[in-house]
């Protein structure tokens, strides 16, 4: 595995993977991605050889819209993307809202909103698009990804306690032993 062409040929050979972007796609939901553990387990478990997915917590589906920014909403598409496509955990962020979760300034994109992530290999997302095409997003780019080296983000290292605690909290070095953390000089 070499690049985002790579990781977009092993997305869209796996079939549950593109019936949940599929189901995400119908919504049309505006600057709409799914991300997170959603491709980087899928590549930690390729490159670890292992038979058998990962599970995930929940499926990450982001998208920017701001005018409209209450959770109810969320709750709404949730319920959509449950009925397409029952099975995984659907959690549906509004990435125009989650400023103010976060204490952050407010976002301008979900690229702008992923850019304050805490950890770099988790900053990649996929849609499919009308075509059929997939396209990869990654705003710190996809070394971290394929090395297995979870490293913070900007927003990480000022975050320093919140990024170990979700290091802890997500097991990552346990459920994929060869990857590692690292932190920028």
């Amino acid at each position: 595995m070499r690049n985002e062409a790579d990781v977009l040929s092993l997305i869209a050979a796996d079939p549950w993977m593109m019936a949940a972007l599929e189901a995400v796609r119908q919504l049309d939901l505006p600057d709409c991605w799914i991300g997170a553990g959603f491709v980087r387990g899928k590549v930690w478990d390729h490159l670890h050889g292992f038979a058998r997915a990962t599970a995930l917590d929940d499926v990450d589906v982001l998208y920017f819209q701001s005018s409209h920014i209450g959770e109810d909403r969320e709750r709404v598409i949730e319920g959509q993307l449950r009925q397409a496509m029952s099975g995984p955990v659907w959690s549906v962020k509004n990435q125009a809202r989650m400023h103010l979760r976060n204490g952050d300034r407010p976002y301008t994109s979900t690229t702008d909103a992923m850019g304050f992530w805490l950890e770099t290999p988790t900053c990649v997302a996929v849609r499919l698009q009308g075509n059929g095409a997939l396209e990869f997003l990654a705003p710190y780019g996809i070394y971290d990804l394929l090395a297995m080296i979870i490293r913070p983000t900007p927003a990480g290292q000022r975050r320093a306690p919140a990024f170990n605690e979700r290091l802890n909290r997500k097991n990552w070095l346990r459920n994929w032993p060869q990857s590692r953390v690292m932190w920028p000089e």
